[in-house]
């Protein structure tokens, strides 16, 4: 008979062998009190909350602000994801290529499995089904997370649909990816616990071959939600190249123009670049709707018409708290109303959440992110720069009413951008889709809170998956030459475009006021797929002529216009020179279309 006690899941509610099989053997090796298997109900999540209450690891927001809202303080140590600790364990350390921390696997699961051991003694094991995509979409994935973080349950349960609908087609034979999460965090016989376990060693370990995730001591984010980046994309981009689609970081769109017609849009950009905001953008011009499909994963495949459909996995938004307010998203901040988690931000003293950007002056009587008296002469933030918050998307005001159709979207355009404050122009056309696949390749950005390393460092982030492509990433811009070869076959690829809202002049200043100004380049976009306005073939790209953006009401001065848009010849020789050496990293397995491009490109300039 087990020493474990076990919550049983419901006669109605499945329990397949294979997943009930593979419980069993981790709570055999972690040695938890209890079994808890999660149905996905409103009365669990409240449970799971008022625990966390009773325990520290939540304090009630005023619900006067905030309707059942919580707020978080994670271990100081435990603030962000730990590209360092993250490993990819293919079988070859080829396969992992060299953006990638490769472990052999089964020396990780001998170290995985010591530090397993008994891990999870005093606290409970909960068991978390959970699809990627509207159930039963065939554009979804189905996955069971193990975890005694009940901040992870909750967490997961906003972001993807988790509960017993997911078990019930595993039960059905569906094929489901295995994620194993620990705090690390064991509780001896009546020790008193903390408000956030976890634990100084960490790792956060991606078996490709065999659709697995392990991670180890941390309960933060991405390190912890392993539905989020570990699977989405981690483990997604290796099942997507496997059966012929993308699994992308990419945030969805929905475009109408004034003249009522609709395009679809696929962006990628580093974290913290903007993307959540362009996903919610509220344009300036009169006549313009942009309704939000997804702020930061996108799964496109090629549907029987050979047309790129995508949808978003996930079902709510783990979204960047620092610099998001009324004025920068205020669709975020509407969406933010109630039924909340927020990690790392501030408090202030009538019960409400305060972060940096939220509004202009801060208010008196915060408590910092750790729990401590801050006013402006601190000299410290008050929320940490990577501070976050856990929301439905049902929630977004600009959520599209169809944003979980199963059938997804068809994508008309594809985005690239990043943070550059120099160089990159305002937007640019890929000339076809090597060409656009070679703009995906050389993204770059200036570094923000939400990576590890000096912020302000300038780093190749291409297709904005260096922290998530879960194989070698040469052979990733194969997938994509590949993807577009059996697209162009079948009737055509959609047009691809390289973006940059950043960059500056010369006293510092931002020459374009972005946010939802950011529609005019939209429009732009718009007019390039119905044919309505030339563009210059230049050095780089496609570039568009001045006189073709709308900046009507716009106080734009002609040289910062000039600027925006230029291309300067001595910039772009180092940029090549620079995309050289980020190439040369892939040695042989770089495609030789994308070598072709970066010929190319130098022969132009």
């Amino acid at each position: 008979m087990s020493l474990i006690a076990e919550q049983r899941p419901t006669a109605s509610a499945p329990r397949p062998a294979d997943v009930a099989a593979w419980v069993d053997d981790i709570a055999r090796l972690t040695r938890p009190d209890r079994v808890v298997w999660c149905t996905g109900s409103t009365a669990e999540r409240h449970d799971l909350l008022q625990g966390m209450v009773e325990t520290g690891t939540l304090l009630p927001l005023n619900p006067e602000h905030r309707h059942y809202s919580f707020l978080a303080r994670s271990d100081p140590d435990d603030v962000a994801r730990v590209e360092s600790r993250t490993f990819i364990c293919s079988e070859r350390a080829a396969d992992a290529g060299p953006t990638n921390n490769w472990a052999d696997p089964t020396g990780m699961r001998m170290t995985l499995d010591g530090l397993l051991a008994g891990s999870m003694a005093g606290r409970t094991l909960y068991v978390v089904p959970f699809s990627m995509g509207p159930v039963g979409s065939p554009l979804a994935k189905l996955g069971v997370q193990v975890t005694d973080s009940p901040y992870v349950v909750v967490s997961t349960a906003t972001m993807t649909r988790m509960g017993t609908a997911a078990l019930e087609l595993i039960a059905a034979g569906a094929d489901w990816v295995r994620c194993v999460h620990s705090v690390g965090a064991p509780l001896a016989p009546g020790a008193e616990d903390v408000p956030w376990p976890c634990n100084p060693t960490k790792y956060i370990s991606h078996f490709p071959e065999t659709r697995e995730v392990i991670s180890f001591g941390s309960a933060y984010g991405g390190n912890a939600i392993l539905a989020k980046k570990a699977f989405a994309l981690r483990i997604a981009s290796v099942i997507a190249r496997d059966e012929g689609w993308l699994a992308e970081h990419m945030l969805l769109m929905r475009v109408t123009d004034p003249a009522g017609r609709v395009a679809h849009v696929a962006a990628a950009f580093p974290s913290a670049c903007g993307k959540t905001n362009f996903a919610m953008l509220q344009p300036s011009l009169p006549g313009w709707t942009v309704e939000t499909i997804g702020d930061d994963i996108a799964w496109l495949r090629p549907d029987a018409d050979g047309r790129l459909r995508a949808i978003n996995p996930e079902a709510g938004f783990f979204g960047v708290a620092p610099g998001t307010g009324p004025a920068t998203n205020a669709a975020a901040i509407d969406a933010l109303w109630g039924n909340a988690i927020f990690t790392n931000v501030a408090l202030r003293d009538d019960g409400d959440v305060w972060w940096e950007g939220l509004t202009d002056e801060a208010p008196a009587g915060l408590t910092d992110w750790r729990g401590e008296p801050w006013d402006a002469a601190s000299g410290r933030p008050a929320a940490h720069p990577n501070s976050r918050f856990t929301v439905s998307a049902a929630q977004c005001p600009s959520i599209a009413d169809d944003w979980d159709d199963p059938r997804g979207v068809v994508v008309d355009a594809i985005v690239f951008g990043g943070r550059r404050s120099s160089s990159v122009p305002l937007v640019v056309e890929a000339r076809s889709w090597e060409h656009g696949v070679f703009l995906g390749a050389t993204v770059s950005s200036e570094t923000t809170a939400a990576a590890e390393g000096p912020v302000g460092r300038v780093r190749r982030d291409p297709f904005a998956m260096l922290p998530f492509c879960g194989y070698d990433m040469a052979d990733y811009f194969q997938h994509w030459l590949d993807v577009g070869d059996s697209l162009r076959r079948a009737g055509g690829t959609p047009h691809v475009f390289q973006v940059n809202w950043f960059r500056r002049g010369p006293a510092g200043e931002y020459l374009w006021p972005g946010f939802g100004d950011n529609v005019r380049v939209l429009d732009w976009i718009m007019r390039r797929l119905h044919g309505e306005v030339g563009a210059e073939d230049g050095p780089i790209g496609l570039e568009p002529r001045a006189r073709d953006l709308d900046l009507d009401g716009l106080d734009l001065p002609p040289a910062a216009l000039g600027e925006l848009l230029a291309v300067h010849r001595d910039e772009w020789e180092a940029e090549a020179e620079g995309i050289a050496e980020h190439f040369a990293t892939f040695g042989g397995r770089m495609p030789a279309a994308l070598l072709d491009q970066l010929t190319e490109l130098r022969r132009r300039l």
